[in-house]
């Protein structure tokens, strides 16, 4: 089931899909039904009872007492990082392993992750892995195998078709159940033993891990430990047994042999004996995570945290008929600061709402400061068209906007490795909120359309100085001149100059450093004639409402 990295975002298939249309209406007979209800049947099942003994649970729950029934977290910024932490997971979970993600690539890291999944299988562990449906372009082999393990199965949200239909045939299912299949499952989270979970803005997949070496998606995960675990549980199993979940097997007609799943078996094995290494994925062999939590060797912050999740519901309803609780709390949180809000969102569509919201907060002494994809650096042009008309009111309205770098540049203007160590292109894709630099919200959730009426996502709210004050760090390092540009409005001088030399008046300047000096553009930089010209097209698109 791999996908062409981010391109297969919902929002990178928009222009395509309006520019097959025509074709797709032709071809409306190669769609294959949906499985009718009874093919589709799957049992209940719910996530491990809290009060059942695991390794996990005693390191967990002790630990948690020690700490007055709070709650442990871990921020996962560096990407290998992030990926070792996964797989040291999935070897720690002796009962449950839950999976739930948006994009889950069979490439190298991907194969890792499965891997990771097989071994807890192969030693009883119960493995159940929820991916939406968007970027399933094909079934591959080895995940469908893998659902033949006794112990493992995997299902599919809100799917387009059975999995024989090809990317034409989900355009054309798309085309004509446009309201049901705009919805999508943008939540990302993986559990174990219901005791130790980690979620964020990372899917599966190399351009997530630093492993890529053509795209380094700039993310963020948090490992979490304690009671708000069994919340994410509990969301996890609404979407496994929403009557949206359906079970692979029920779409999946290809035929396999008996000794298929011992073919992957041994083709995974040998892939992470030639690729974990240099991958960084080699915690099997480190001290188990419950031993870690046991002696307080994970760093792990202790904090009070809530959960906010979006009901599967959301995915059936018509947009407006649904308030999403995630966008809700983080609205209430940062109508309530004080004194500084630091937003993080790589899809950014504000709209005149958040404008409002930013000339209140910047009356009462708010810095409210933004840090977003430039055009260069974005996966998906058609967002960059919906955010582009918004930048100068948002700058009126007294906000601080910076876009990230799709190339690192240090001050004498020469290329570095990116934020997180890597040469690849680079892309935003953490979501994250720093309110008064006391409550860190991190999660899935983008401010943009989409996230508040089509996608489904989660959030955690932690109310942790330590933490807020860590990710503050983070954020004051990606908008530094390195990585970032900064916008600002054009002074009526620099009007003038440009139009004395026949330039468009551009209202906006981006400014940039290079040889210790300033450097400023009065367009979007790096991003070169196609992309302006592409995301200018866009704009005239109708497609607001889906960005």
């Amino acid at each position: 089931m791999a996908v062409a990295g981010a391109a297969a975002r919902w929002r990178a298939m928009l222009p395509a899909m309006l520019l097959l249309a025509i074709s797709s209406m032709l071809c409306a007979g190669c769609t294959m039904p949906l499985p009718q209800a009874g093919a589709r049947a799957a049992p209940v099942t719910r996530a491990l009872s809290g009060d059942t003994v695991t390794p996990l649970s005693r390191a967990v729950q002790a630990a948690s007492l020690a700490h007055g029934g709070l709650d442990g977290f871990r921020l996962l910024a560096d990407g290998t990082d992030a990926l070792q932490m996964r797989v040291a997971l999935a070897h720690a979970a002796t009962r449950t392993l839950d999976l739930q993600y948006y994009i889950a690539e069979e490439d190298n890291t991907g194969k890792l992750l499965l891997a990771a999944a097989l071994y807890a299988a192969d030693h009883g562990v119960r493995v159940r892995m929820l991916v939406d449906d968007l970027n399933f372009k094909d079934i591959d082999k080895t995940m469908a195998a893998l659902n033949l393990h006794p112990s493992i199965e995997i299902r599919v949200f809100n799917p387009f078709s059975c999995a024989e239909v090809g990317l034409l045939g989900k355009i054309t299912n798309l085309l004509t159940n446009l309201d049901k299949l705009t919805h999508r499952m943008h939540n990302k989270a993986m559990i174990a033993d219901n005791q130790i979970a980690i979620i964020g803005g990372r899917n599966l997949g190399d351009a997530y891990f630093n492993a890529s070496t053509d795209l380094d998606f700039r993310d963020l995960d948090v490992f979490a430990a304690g009671p708000i675990v069994a919340g994410i549980s509990a969301s996890f199993d609404a979407y496994w047994n929403s009557d949206l979940a359906y079970p692979l097997k029920a779409l999946n007609r290809q035929r396999f042999d008996p000794d298929d799943i011992d073919k992957v078996r041994v083709a995974l094995r040998r892939h992470w004996r030639q690729t974990a290494d240099a991958l960084g994925a080699r915690p099997l062999n480190a001290t188990p995570l419950a031993q870690q939590i046991r002696l307080g060797q994970l760093g792990l912050t202790w904090a009070p945290a809530q959960l906010a999740v979006d009901s599967p519901r959301k995915a059936k309803l018509p947009v407006g008929h649904y308030e999403s609780p995630p966008i809700k709390r983080l609205m209430e949180r940062v109508l309530a600061a004080r004194s500084e809000v630091l937003a993080i969102s790589p899809y950014f569509v504000p709209r005149d709402s958040v404008i409002a919201l930013t000339r209140q907060l910047v009356g009462r002494g708010v810095r409210v400061a933004v840090l977003t994809n430039s055009l260069a650096a974005t996966d998906a042009p058609a967002v960059q068209a919906g955010y582009a008309p918004y930048r100068e009111p948002l700058l009126r309205a007294g906000a601080q906007l910076y876009e990230f770098k799709s190339i690192a540049r240090n001050g004498n203007g020469r290329t570095t490795p990116g934020i997180s160590g890597s040469r690849s292109r680079s892309s935003l894709h953490t979501k994250a909120y720093v309110i008064d630099r006391e409550t860190l919200v991190i999660g899935s959730m983008n401010l943009d359309p989409r996230s508040v009426h089509l996608n489904t996502e989660l959030a955690l709210f932690i109310h942790s100085k330590a933490l807020a004050e860590q990710q503050a760090r983070l954020f004051e390092r990606a908008i530094a001149p390195e990585f970032s540009y900064q916008l600002r409005l054009a002074t009526p001088e620099e009007r003038a100059q440009l139009r004395a030399v026949g330039a468009p008046a551009s209202p906006l300047v981006w400014t940039d450093v290079e040889d210790g000096h300033v450097v400023m553009y009065n367009f979007d930089p790096d991003a070169g004639l196609a992309r302006n010209v592409l995301t200018g097209l866009l704009f005239f698109l109708p497609l607001r409402d889906q960005l």
